[in-house]
């Protein structure tokens, strides 16, 4: 597993990640990706992370809540389903809840 700085503190939470990725990949495959983030939640996160979904790559990783709270000053819900989108190139997420 190799870990990649986010720079959480300097992104700006949007709105638009979301149909920015269904844009670009399809409705089909942009849900198929925030599933294989909430998967790898599911067998290797815990109740303290929680799945991100990198918008440009559909790469998939973890976070740590407290430090997203922390760094963002974002309430981070506790909701089952809910996955971080990440812009890196822009410094842009946005929180999203999934229904499975």
């Amino acid at each position: 597993m190799s870990f990649v700085a986010l720079n959480l503190a300097e992104a700006t939470p949007v709105n638009g990640l979301w149909a920015e990725l269904v844009q670009r990949l399809g409705m089909a495959k942009a849900a198929q990706a925030c599933r294989q983030a909430l998967d790898l939640q599911a067998m290797r996160g815990s109740e303290q992370s929680l799945p991100l979904l990198l918008v440009e790559t559909c790469g998939v990783g973890l976070v740590e809540r407290e430090l997203l709270r922390a760094e963002t000053g974002l309430p981070v819900p506790e909701w089952e389903g809910t996955v971080l989108l990440f812009s890196k190139p822009r410094l842009q997420l946005q929180l999203m809840q999934l229904q499975r």
